[in-house]
């Protein structure tokens, strides 16, 4: 054997072990997380038995409302006072509108905020 192969076989053995040793390592990781699974799943609380189940309300499944809503009046600020900040605004309650129209979007928008449409023009 000439020294030029000899050092292509030692290259090709080093180059076999390197690649044996990560296989080895990838399957190790690979245990590990089943393992770490297992551990995980062990410790959760049991799935609920059939009779632990959900189930429907006596008069029956509870159906959609359609309604549409409208927010509270903001309060007015007297002149020369200062502007109310966010936090000092209660949850604004919402009540049924009196109109059953429901809101539309206007022609040629899209509908939503920066939902890529052209908008109105």
């Amino acid at each position: 054997m000439n020294p030029a192969s000899m050092q292509l076989a030692a290259a090709s053995g080093l180059m076999s072990l390197f690649l044996f040793i990560v296989a080895v390592a990838v399957l190790a990781l690979l245990a590990g997380g089943f393992w770490m699974t297992s551990r995980v799943r062990y410790r959760e609380s049991p799935r609920p038995r059939p009779e632990e189940q959900p189930k429907l309300p006596p008069e029956g499944p509870v159906h959609e409302v359609r309604e549409n809503r409208e927010s509270a009046e903001i309060p007015q600020i007297p002149k020369g006072d200062r502007p109310l900040t966010p936090y000092e605004l209660t949850n604004m309650d919402t009540r049924t509108s009196a109109s059953k129209e429901r809101p539309r979007w206007s022609k040629g928008s899209s509908g939503s905020f920066g939902g890529g449409g052209l908008g109105a023009h």
